[in-house]
């Protein structure tokens, strides 16, 4: 029955209105995916070797030493982008299938998910290295066992989180104040880990406990799921108390403020864009990175974790414009709503949060102020240029977003079209080579002038560029309009 199930997501595909899109981003994700592969296998390898070698300690116990804060990064981001197929699923109840067939079936499609699997790639090569410099063969084995099935154990929790994202907040930071308590050496959670997760090599019956809480959780996540799993689960209607939300003071700068103030009710009010703030907040921390790979302390790279660093609002949010708007976006279009201060309310909105990040960003200074000044020119750029380039790249971005799905906030895969690709040109190649070669020959302060420089620029130019921008929206109107209309 299984396979029946995967050929009949292999049709679906194929068959699917938007063949052209899906199968341009299976392409896109391949890549991704075999970069990653290369990246985890090389980096299982370099690891191995470089504390076996330079360090002169043994790979497994350090590995070990810091497999926890591995596993709350896997839980993190399975909980962001791993998707829950529920509704693909659902419509296989009106048939006559085992209800306990489909559930399984469910559960079992979640470790199809490259979030499920690539970890796993680095601690098998990882085990693979350490069986040939003559570690114990059953002990490597009941710690590979041990720690796939702790890793796996998150989809399940993953689904448990899905919708309840209060919950989820609250276990943040329950992890946030544990690993706080662990840095500044208030409990030794470092030590904790290496306890636990070295014991499944040097005790291998030790594997029973996560091998037994692995099954218990597929069985509480299953009898949670058969209770859910009906057609006209969550169509019961559901009283609240309605109420009125509204920024006063945007009100007098007419139709631009409306727009902003809209959106802003967007962002508070539905779960994608809840997510689409979180993610932003997230990518604060990418310019962390700088310091678990050498390849990222590079002048190039630095302007590049400059650009997510304060633009990862822009980038998740401003690429989906008018997305966000497609379930009234044709109400929207017979209402003779000014484009120009529709482009105008977005880019304001996108720079403004760009802003609050540059500021939040100068947490960075305590690494060094060269890292600063590069993040915040990269900021500066956001502003002048890539702001604009991203609602370029919205023009011709056709595919909806249901606000209030479960589905993950990353994984939509209208977020990427080819115009989209293209314009990463001067998004992000363009500041990185000028900022290197600047840096290069005149040094840091004049690599940071010339891309603020080209910030201020696309700032002053901004009246002509939207100018163009609404020109193409214009041109892709019926078209979207009509992408919009097309459930399928």
């Amino acid at each position: 029955m299984f396979l029946k199930f995967l050929r009949l997501e292999i049709k679906s595909f194929f068959r699917g209105s938007s063949l052209g899109i899906n199968l341009a981003m299976k392409i896109l994700r391949l890549f991704g995916i075999f970069y990653f592969m290369v990246c985890l296998i090389a980096g299982a390898c370099i690891s191995f070797y470089y504390v076996q070698g330079e360090m002169h300690q043994n790979p497994l116990i350090i590995a070990s030493r810091f497999l926890i804060i591995a596993w709350v990064i896997d839980l993190i981001l399975k909980y962001l982008w791993q998707e829950i197929p529920t509704q693909n699923i659902k419509p296989f109840l009106t048939l006559s299938i085992r209800k306990n067939t489909l559930v399984n079936y469910m559960l079992a499609k979640t470790f199809l998910s490259a979030f499920s699997w690539l970890s796993s790639l680095f601690f098998v090569t990882f085990s693979i290295v350490a069986l040939f410099n003559g570690y114990s063969f059953f002990g490597v084995f009941t710690w590979l066992v041990g720690i796939s099935m702790l890793l796996y154990m998150n989809n399940f929790i993953n689904i448990f989180f899905n919708g309840k994202e209060t919950v989820a907040l609250f276990v943040g930071i329950c992890f946030a104040a544990i690993g706080a308590l662990g840095y500044y050496h208030i409990i030794p959670l470092l030590s904790y880990s290496e306890s636990v997760f070295y014991g499944f090599y040097d005790k291998p019956y030790f594997v029973l406990i996560p091998i037994a809480l692995f099954a218990g959780l597929w069985f509480v996540c299953f009898k949670y799921l058969r209770r859910e799993f009906y057609l006209d689960q969550g169509l019961e209607a559901k009283k609240a108390v309605g109420k009125t939300e509204n920024i006063a003071f945007l009100n007098k700068y007419g139709v631009t403020g409306t727009f902003i103030n809209n959106d802003i009710k967007m962002l508070r009010r539905n779960k994608v864009t809840k997510g689409i703030l979180l993610g932003s907040f997230m990518f604060l921390f990418y310019g962390l990175l700088m310091y678990a790979n050498v390849m990222y302390k590079t002048p190039a790279m630095i302007m590049f974790m400059g650009l997510f660093v304060t633009g990862g609002f822009q980038f998740l949010f401003g690429q989906r414009v008018p997305a966000f708007d497609s379930s009234y976006y044709p109400l929207m279009m017979t209402l003779n709503v000014p484009y120009k201060e529709y482009i105008k309310a977005k880019w304001w909105l996108i720079n403004i949060v760009t802003g609050i990040s540059i500021i939040i960003a100068l947490f960075y200074a305590y690494f060094g102020w060269e890292i600063y000044v590069t993040f915040f020119a990269a900021g500066l750029y956001n502003i002048g240029v890539n702001s604009q380039f991203t609602l370029w790249s919205g023009a011709f971005n056709k595919s909806q977003i249901d606000l209030n799905s479960k589905e993950k906030r990353f994984g939509q895969k209208g977020s990427f079209n080819m115009i989209a690709l293209l314009l990463l040109i001067p998004k992000m190649l363009l500041p990185m080579a000028v900022f290197a070669i600047v840096k290069y020959f005149s040094g840091i302060t004049a690599a940071v002038i010339s891309i603020a420089v080209l910030g201020f620029i696309g700032f002053l130019l901004r009246e002509k560029i939207f100018d163009i921008i609404v020109k193409h929206y214009k041109k892709e109107k019926y078209s979207t309009l009509e992408a919009f209309k097309n459930k399928g």
